[in-house]
């Protein structure tokens, strides 16, 4: 089983309620890569009987560290329309006996139907192909860089943190699965996390971070993800603003064939 598969694999333990785990494949410094876990909580509503349609939106918003362990997984349909299905989804631990939640998502699902359709954003022109850009090297990194294929054409995650501040955060990269494994929803709401921290890339300094809220908005089907397949797809991130003790950061992931799979947005804290 690929590692990802393993660390969404969950069991039902009662109406509305699931198990699963941190795995160890996508350890981050302190605490499981978010990403897979907002990738557990769509995968509660995924799996739900009562599930209409695909995700077409998620939001997760951590609400304290998550724990390596054992996880428990509360996923509830609020409200069914024709179409349209909305979800609350909440994480729970018990660290030291104490129950917490530790994280929480809506989710908006729905059946999707042939409309006109037009997209504003643009994709990055003349952008090398996959296999001509050399592969971030992850020695030493954490887990769960070294579980995606990352290969860098703009904004690298720095070599060295010399404190060179740049004049902006953005970053261009292809990504995918390490090992090669084919797109689906909960895949691709991991991938849209997988942006390294704005702040990292434009003070090339260390700070202490957490991202507070993770929204992912779905643009593919299922269809166009089965199109996609194993083939990397084309990150863009940047940050709009730093103040404060927060900054944001904004991102879009494309198909190779020039479709917006999805866009993203997230709140980080970061200690200076």
């Amino acid at each position: 089983m690929h590692p990802f598969d393993e660390a969404i694999d969950l069991r039902v333990f009662a109406t509305h309620e699931f198990t699963g785990a941190t795995h160890p494949a996508y350890a981050n410094m302190v605490g499981p890569f978010g990403g897979t876990t907002a990738a557990q909580l769509l995968q509660c509503a995924m799996l739900h009987t009562q599930r209409l349609g695909d995700p077409v939106a998620l939001t997760v918003n951590f609400a304290a560290p998550v724990a390596d362990g054992a996880i428990r997984f509360v996923a509830r349909p609020v409200r069914t329309n024709r179409s349209t299905q909305h979800w609350i989804i909440e994480a729970h631990q018990t660290p030291n006996d104490i129950s917490g939640v530790v994280a929480t998502a809506t989710a908006v699902f729905a059946v999707r139907r042939e409309t006109w359709s037009n997209v504003e954003a643009v994709m990055p022109a003349n952008v090398f192909a996959p296999e001509t850009v050399p592969r971030m090297p992850v020695r030493g990194m954490p887990a769960w860089p070294q579980r995606y294929d990352m290969r860098f054409v703009e904004g690298a995650f720095p070599t060295a943190f010399d404190e060179q501040e740049q004049a902006h955060s953005r970053s261009t990269l292809w990504v995918r699965d390490e090992p090669e494994r084919a797109l689906d929803f909960a895949s691709l709401a991991a991938i849209s996390d997988s942006f390294f921290p704005r702040i990292y890339v434009r003070r090339r300094r260390r700070a202490m971070i957490g991202t507070v809220s993770l929204t992912t908005y779905f643009h593919a089907d299922s269809a166009l993800l089965t199109q996609v397949g194993t083939n990397h797809v084309l990150g863009v991130a940047k940050a709009l603003n730093y103040r404060h003790g927060y900054f944001d950061q904004t991102g879009e992931l494309w198909s190779q064939d020039r479709q917006l799979l999805a866009s993203t947005h997230q709140l980080v804290y970061f200690k200076d």
